[in-house]
């Protein structure tokens, strides 16, 4: 069975940080590390080379793939900053209108700038992925 590409590291959070060259999104990115660190009681950690991740959980799926990966994390990537933090199981949805602009794929939210969303609306939408990741997987959170 093929091994998570994506795993913690020793890099460190703040030089990684210092290296993105947008002065907005080196701002952003330690406003979402207090606002993270707050809901999760967790520093931050890299996972792999460019994901800030806060917790973990423990993953298996019916295919017999299991790993694990932070519960909630970010990054800031060059075209936008990646907020892992949306459950698809839908129980955050009713929430995204109101979100404010952003982007959706797959596994995460897509954000050009921290201001273009509503904070609030952010840390509801990430308190229920959390809640919705606890019911079906084993959660670590460090509260």
């Amino acid at each position: 069975m093929a091994k998570n590409k994506t795993q913690p590291t020793r890099q460190g959070v703040t030089e990684f940080i210092e290296a993105v060259p947008k002065e907005q999104k080196r701002k952003d990115s330690y406003r979402l590390i207090e606002i993270m660190k707050e809901i999760t009681g967790c520093e931050p950690v890299m996972w792999g080379p460019s994901i800030i991740g806060f917790g973990n959980y423990h993953y298996k799926y019916a295919s017999g793939h299991e790993g694990d990966f932070a519960v909630i994390g970010f990054s800031p990537r060059k075209t936008a900053i990646s907020l892992y933090i949306y459950s698809t199981c839908g129980n955050a949805a009713h929430l995204l209108p109101k979100l404010g602009k952003f982007k959706m794929g797959k596994a995460c939210i897509y954000i050009n700038k921290l201001s273009d969303i509503d904070e609030k609306v952010m840390r509801e939408i990430t308190e229920l992925g959390i809640k919705s990741t606890a019911e079906k997987y084993e959660v670590t959170l460090c509260k």
